[in-house]
This record gives C-alpha cells, structure tokens and sequence, in this order.
C-alpha cells in the first residue's frame, strides 16, 4: 500500500476515534492526511472507500490477533493466547474496533468485501474454537461455542473502551479478561468431556 494511502487511512482513523463517523468528511480526512480531496477520490473513492478499507483492515487485524502458531499448544492453550492477541489489538487499534463493531452510528454499510472480511475472520474463530469441542461435534456447537467466547471478549474490550479506561492499566484489564476467559474456557471444555 502506498504512502499516501496509509496516510490517509491514519488520517481517518485519528478522525473517527475524535468524532465517530460524523468527523469523517472527505475534506477533514483529506486535510489531516495532508493530500488533496481528489486524493482520496483517486485512492479511495471517497469516504464509503475509506471506510471499507478501516473495516476490512480490522478484522484482518483481529484475524491475525487470533492466528497464533498453535503447532506447540493444546487447543486450550491456543484460544486463551488469540484472545490475549485480541485484547491487546482492541487497545493499539481503537478506531479500527470501534468501527467494525458498530460504532458507526447506522452511517455506513460495509461492502460485500468488507461483510466477507467479517465473516472470514468469524469462520477463522469457528475453526479455532471447534478445537476445544469433541471431534464429532456438530458446526452449530463450534459457531455457539465461537459466539459465546467472542461475545464475552468483546465485552470486556467495550468496557475498556467505554466505561473503566481510567481506572486500571491496559496490563491488568487484560490479565483479568484472560483469567474470566480461562475460566470459561475451561467450562466449556469440562461441560463437553463428558
């Protein structure tokens, strides 16, 4: 990707973190970024562009939050370590999280590529989580099994966001968010072993 292209995506990141997607014109990008209006038309084809390439890019970066190299640890071990890799990319790319996890105020509908972004990185957790679950468990138990462990990470990913940021370290949330997924984690392992 071209300089002016990451500068621009920069650029519009560091806006919506600030304002959400209201701050996001193509004039405020195009000024911040420091390039041109037809810039980001030639680059991106305006805001809907951009905005397709931040949602795209962030489930890429959750995706590769998660694709640890499993080819040493338990199926356990794997899950609790992407979620690990997941809480820390929730922190060190905000803006790209809160997109793509809908704090786009109904402004903006991703793309076909962008909803396939999303639903390979989905497919990618359905694969790891299936791990956990008996060899001849059924795809719904390992999309459940996915679901119920996204949806408690991401809980904890927006109430560092939203609600606690100030009052503890990223380290210990993420060390306390670790040690409630380990446990679930567990729970669920011990729940189909028998």
């Amino acid at each position: 990707m071209s300089t002016a292209k990451q500068d621009i995506l920069a650029a519009a990141s560091k806006l919506f973190l600030a304002g959400g997607i209201a701050a996001l014109s193509v004039r405020a990008i195009a000024k911040e970024a420091g390039v041109s209006t037809i810039g980001i038309y030639s680059h991106f084809s305006g805001k809907q562009g951009i905005l397709d390439m931040l949602y795209i890019e962030g489930f890429e970066l959750v995706a590769a939050a998660m694709n640890v190299d499993a080819s040493d640890l338990s199926p356990r071990d794997a899950v609790i370590k992407g979620v690990e890799g997941y809480l820390h990319m929730a922190v060190t790319h905000e803006a790209h999280y809160r997109l793509i996890f809908g704090e786009n105020e109904e402004r903006y509908t991703p793309s076909e590529d962008a909803s396939a972004a999303a639903k390979s990185t989905f497919q990618h957790l359905v694969d790891r989580c299936s791990r956990l679950l008996p060899a001849n468990a059924r795809a719904e138990l390992a999309q459940s099994t996915a679901l119920e462990i996204w949806a408690f990470v991401h809980g904890y990913v927006s109430l560092r966001h939203h609600a606690i940021a100030a009052t503890m370290s990223t380290e210990k949330w993420n060390a306390m968010a670790t040690k409630a997924l380990t446990t679930h984690i567990d729970a669920i392992i011990a729940s189909h072993s028998k």
